[in-house]
């Protein structure tokens, strides 16, 4: 009988204002080391047209289900930097079997707040209008990078400013508004049961390290990684270590399949993991 040997394919996605190019290291070492890698623009961004669909998380996950499909994967790993760890949420709320483990950076589990959901659609509104847009994001992307990093490289600064200024506003509003009307994913992350890591910035200004916190803990196997000296973008700001927690994560989840009992191609896949 023929068993199910292919390692689990990795889905990198991106933060809010950047592209599938923020995960050019990860890529291309898990690539290197026989991983099957795919990092999407997701709605909007880069070569992604938006679309007319109305602002949804929701719409997020159905695109990634498809672009699973096309690509004939059925359950893959997700590893979601900021608005991408919304979407990889969002995903396994709609698709939890389709989930073979689990990486969130800098992302909530909770809800926003009402001041919080109210600046999202602040933003939302002001960063389409053509004066105050440009200035709006030009004052706000520099707190995506930690201190050190904006002060030892200014040319990651300038090129993380690059991007934000190249997105299109309409997708940056659209985003936004998406971010701001998503529920709490608390218990979706206590029921998914696959390995998992939450990765933190030390210097992260937008994500208080309180609230990494909860979302490992919520999830039941997980662990967190905190890097010191990286703000909100770890992916860029500590490429190897994050790569080293991503090739952690996707052994974790091979020897989580391994000791699976042996599933015949085409029948239905679980998603439990084991303790890590």
């Amino acid at each position: 009988m023929t068993t199910l040997a292919t390692p689990v394919p990795v889905v990198l996605l991106h933060a809010l204002s950047l592209r599938a190019t923020m995960w050019e290291a990860q890529a291309g070492a898990l690539r290197a080391l026989g991983h099957r890698v795919l990092a999407p623009d997701q709605r909007g961004f880069g070569a992604t047209p938006l679309g007319d669909e109305p602002p949804s998380l929701d719409t997020v996950a159905d695109d990634l289900a498809r672009t699973l499909d096309e690509h004939g994967i059925e359950r893959a790993a997700l590893a979601g930097s900021s608005m991408g760890g919304y979407a990889a949420m969002a995903f396994l709320r709609r698709f939890p079997d389709r989930v073979a483990g689990l990486a969130l950076m800098s992302a909530r589990a909770t809800a926003d707040s009402p001041e919080a959901a109210t600046q999202r659609l602040q933003f939302a509104h002001v960063v389409q209008d053509e004066k105050a847009g440009r200035p709006l994001v030009e004052r706000v992307t520099p707190a995506l990078l930690g201190a050190t990093t904006r002060r030892r490289n200014p040319e990651l600064l300038a090129h993380v400013l690059a991007d934000a200024r190249a997105a299109d506003p309409a997708a940056l509003a659209w985003a936004q508004r998406a971010i701001a009307a998503r529920p709490d994913s608390t218990d979706v992350l206590r029921a998914a049961r696959v390995p998992a890591v939450v990765i933190a910035g030390a210097e992260d200004a937008l994500v208080a390290a309180d609230e990494s916190r909860h979302v490992a803990d919520a999830l039941p196997h997980a662990r967190l990684v905190t890097v010191a000296r990286a703000g909100h973008l770890q992916p860029l700001e500590a490429p190897e270590k994050v790569t080293a927690a991503l090739g952690r994560l996707l052994a974790e989840i091979a020897a989580t399949d391994h000791d699976r009992p042996a599933t015949p191609v085409g029948a239905d896949t679980g998603n439990r993991g084991l303790a890590c």
